[in-house]
């Protein structure tokens, strides 16, 4: 395949990976509004992914032994974490808002290599948090007082954390592999994260308790009724096994800096799909605030400091790179 063929696959994939990613939430929220728990939710996601990755996570069985900690960083953060605590928050204020309060993680990433770590940030960097901050403050009205659940902030706020959380434990990035040994295949690490993730889940979710008989029955989605199972299947199948795979391939075959600027299009995918499907309306200080924070949060990733050698994670946004720019934990978050 020619160069040119290559970039214009890579961003067709690109583009169907936060198409598909940006609609995980709004084809959730109705689940949730019909009488499923969020976490119930996470977990028939998660598992039903880990389900139909079972045969790729047993091809790379030898992740299990070269890299566990990295494994289990994105099944715990960038899986079970981060999901939960996004579809907890979406259950009290809008998709849209959700997701961009999680796209602040690249610039929380810039505050812990800066504050914890004390390495520097440019200038560049700073300007990108303090756009994402201002934008974020437009997006929530903090001039009316927070007029959104403050519940629900916090909530999307740790699903921005648990992606730092990740980003921080790969930075290292290869320090448990040997030095010229290959970076770990990114479907296989996406396989056992939500391998992972599931098993976490099913402890914290008890699937056991959950009414199934919602799925059998049908969800309103903007007056419309469609089958809650269809939905499911648009979650598991769409939303994050397709989002995932295409994402990855994306990555390969562009540049992590281009497949970044294509993953910020997941926020706006979300916003417009809760707008017309689920009638979530944002005003004009919000959409403009969505904007500076999306594009705060690009120049906040483009300007993070990369570790000498090995792998570094570095995410987009659920839509949301990661082991070497390929593995997005942003695209995790949804």
């Amino acid at each position: 395949m020619h160069a040119s063929q290559e970039r214009s696959a890579g961003l067709g994939l690109a583009l169907a990976s936060a198409f598909a990613f940006g609609g995980s939430g709004v084809a959730a929220k109705p689940l949730i509004e019909a009488g499923l728990d969020p976490l119930h939710v996470v977990w028939l996601r998660v598992a039903g992914a880990a389900l139909v990755m079972l045969p790729v996570a047993w091809r790379h069985r030898a992740l299990v032994r070269s890299r566990p900690v990295l494994l289990l960083g994105f099944g715990l953060l960038a899986v079970a974490g981060v999901q939960a605590c996004y579809f907890a928050a979406i259950s009290r204020i809008p998709v849209g808002v959700a997701l961009l309060v999680e796209y602040l993680a690249p610039a929380l990433v810039l505050g812990w290599v800066r504050f914890v770590q004390r390495r520097p940030v440019t200038r560049a960097a700073a300007v990108g948090v303090t756009l994402a901050v201002a934008g974020l403050a437009c997006v929530v009205e903090a001039w009316s007082g927070l007029s959104f659940d403050v519940v629900g902030l916090l909530l999307a706020l740790c699903a921005a954390c648990c992606q730092v959380g990740y980003f921080v434990l790969s930075d290292p990035g290869g320090g448990d592999t040997a030095a010229g040994a290959e970076p770990p295949h990114p479907v296989g690490v996406i396989a056992y994260g939500l391998l992972i993730g599931a098993a976490v889940l099913t402890v914290v979710a008890r699937p056991w308790n959950m009414d199934w008989s919602v799925l059998g029955g049908s969800t309103g989605l903007n007056g419309a009724e469609v089958p809650a199972w269809l939905l499911l299947v648009w979650i598991v199948l769409l939303a994050t096994v397709i989002a995932y795979v295409t994402g990855v391939i994306s990555v390969r075959l562009l540049s992590p800096a281009v497949a970044g600027v294509v993953a910020c299009l997941e926020a706006v995918v979300a916003t417009v799909l809760a707008w017309v499907l689920l009638g979530e309306h944002l005003a004009a200080p919000q959409l403009i605030g969505g904007v500076m924070v999306l594009i705060g949060a690009f120049i906040a990733q483009s300007s993070t400091p990369k570790a000498p050698s090995g792998p570094v994670a570095s995410g987009a946004g659920g839509g949301a790179g990661a082991v070497e720019g390929e593995l997005s934990a942003g695209r995790a978050a949804t």
